[in-house]
């Protein structure tokens, strides 16, 4: 079984402290080719197929921000942590994307507009998640789209947001939305995982 950080970092972790060590997960720094060519055939099917801008909210070292730029994407990430956003500008020099340190709920984008909103494992440590996904919402162009890599993780005290929560949140911004599970492709994550994970895209226009 995989092990995934991300089931221990519920809201007051020191991302600081933890960005030296972020890409050692497999599905985090993306380092074993065949875990990035997963990543990448998932990315390329949830974003649109035309180069567009990409919002990567919670984008931790970039590694997710680098494949949508390979893909030609123009990508904005946003991180609460100056370390991750540090090693995300490293990781993505000279190439069309720009890194923001602020809050993932309330990113500091103005009134820019976006095609997609890549989120991932990031939506399950917000207080108020409903508000978070109306606001990304708006972020949106008329015929853009959510992407939510989201999951939950521990078998004897659970955390994160179940699938059939997280579409019911989203019900109310009258997209088309569609789930895609995760948990059953050991490529994503570096080995066989047992607990739920999955993806939700969300389409509007």
């Amino acid at each position: 079984m995989s092990e995934n950080r991300d089931e221990a970092t519920a809201p007051g972790v020191d991302w600081d402290a933890l960005a030296d060590s972020f890409d050692d997960e497999p599905d985090h720094g993306l380092r074993d080719p065949d875990v990035r060519r997963a990543w990448a055939a998932r990315l390329a099917s949830w974003l649109p197929d035309r180069p567009g801008d990409v919002l990567d909210l919670g984008c931790g070292t970039g590694s997710l921000s680098l494949l949508a730029a390979e893909q030609g994407h123009r990508v904005t990430g946003v991180d609460r942590s100056p370390a991750m956003v540090r090693l995300a500008r490293a990781k993505l020099a000279g190439r069309d994307a720009v890194f923001l340190t602020g809050d993932a709920a309330a990113p500091p984008v103005g009134e820019q507009r976006f095609d997609a909103v890549l989120v991932r494992h990031v939506l399950w440590t917000l207080p108020d998640p409903g508000r978070a996904l109306r606001h990304w919402r708006q972020l949106l162009r008329p015929a853009g789209r959510l992407v939510l890599v989201e999951g939950v993780w521990g078998s004897v005290a659970p955390v994160g947001i179940p699938p059939d929560r997280l579409t019911a949140l989203l019900a109310p911004l009258a997209g088309r939305d569609r789930v895609e599970r995760l948990s059953d492709d050991p490529a994503l994550w570096g080995g066989e995982v047992t607990d739920e994970r999955y993806a939700v895209v969300a389409t509007y226009g």
